[in-house]
């Protein structure tokens, strides 16, 4: 018996041994040698959690919000498009998108939009949860396209769109989300996610949820090669957990938000998708719009292209599609339910 263990052990050294010499294959194997030891991951809490009204603008941290089957409250419900094309914008065709900022009321009533480097007197206000009325006293609803889906929103007018046209120096217009459904795709579909489920304007799904081990352990990496650490707020989450296991993420199948004491527990779960597959949107550095023309992307790209759906992409973050709706704080406890070495990208859009 001795001899075929040993002829065994022998041929997996000689097969891994040339992998083990590129940094992306020691990674994928130190990896999945964490997903045997950490089948069933510890506990961990909510670290931070992040809304992004408008897609592609500067986000809110709060420490606390309600979890919809649509996404956070209030996140990407609105989005800036072309005026001419009714084609949506993000920080792909102009960076600066992220200097304009936004804030909430103290009664969450109201959404305050600024250019603070700009035009410092100027602020824009709108309601949170306009009524039919206001929106058709002060809106008009028309169709926009993102990605190559087509749906439905309420076009604002000049009176808004005015500073943000003279800022980006273009003709634009801020939209809010229609009624019509915007049904998940891809990793999402009805199909595969097992219900129909729709969102606002995210890219693809409603929640990306991302580790503050996972960005540390970046760091260390593009600190090691002589460049900055970033903040986890360029790759745009919305849940940030704590944790000692980079990467652990990777695994998660199905998580669990748990809330409240042993008399009135609050429980919400979330299905993980997929691997979110990264563009250069983290090279941009929010509080200034600059744009690095290497990092953290190639750092990334060295290790993290691990999913078999999307090679030519790394991956960052994982999203996710909530099961229940309920409050969630920072501090919750962050449970993972089941895990998979399963996961593999699906073109959304």
């Amino acid at each position: 018996m001795e001899t075929p263990t040993l002829l065994l052990l022998t041929t997996l050294t000689i097969l891994l041994l040339p992998l083990l010499l590129s940094p992306k294959a020691t990674h994928t194997l130190k990896h999945k040698l964490n997903l045997l030891r950490h089948h069933h991951p510890k506990p961990t809490t909510i670290h931070s959690l992040y809304i992004y009204p408008i897609k592609s603008c500067r986000g809110i941290r709060l420490p606390h919000t309600t979890l919809h089957k649509h996404g956070l409250s209030l996140d990407r419900r609105w989005m800036f498009i072309d005026a001419k094309t009714n084609q949506f914008l993000t920080i792909r065709q102009d960076s600066r998108m992220t200097l304009i900022t936004t804030a909430l009321s103290p009664d969450s009533s109201q959404l305050i939009i600024s250019i603070p480097s700009f035009s410092k007197d100027q602020e824009i206000s709108l309601p949170t949860e306009p009524t039919a009325d206001w929106l058709a006293q002060h809106t008009t609803l028309e169709h926009v396209t993102i990605w190559d889906t087509v749906t439905d929103a309420y076009a604002y007018g000049p009176e808004v769109n005015a500073l943000f046209s003279e800022f980006l120096g273009r003709e634009v217009k801020l939209v809010y989300k229609g009624p019509e459904r915007r049904i998940l795709r891809g990793n999402g579909a009805p199909e595969i996610l097992g219900r129909e489920q729709d969102t606002y304007f995210p890219d693809v799904h409603p929640v990306l949820i991302a580790s503050a081990a996972s960005i540390e352990e970046l760091n260390g990496r593009l600190v090691n090669g002589g460049n900055e650490a970033i903040t986890i707020e360029r790759f745009r989450p919305n849940i940030v957990v704590t944790g000692d296991v980079p990467w652990e993420e990777d695994s998660w199948k199905v998580v669990r938000i748990v809330g409240g004491d042993n008399n009135n527990k609050q429980k919400v779960e979330l299905d993980v998708v997929a691997r979110c597959a990264r563009c250069q949107v983290p090279n941009v550095d929010p509080d200034t719009a600059v744009k690095n023309a290497r990092q953290p992307w190639d750092t990334l790209m060295k290790y993290r292209r691990v999913d078999e759906g999307i090679k030519f992409k790394p991956c960052f973050g994982m999203l996710s599609a909530p099961r229940q709706e309920g409050r969630v704080e920072v501090g919750m406890k962050f449970e993972v339910v089941e895990v998979t070495d399963g996961h593999r990208y699906i073109k959304g859009f």
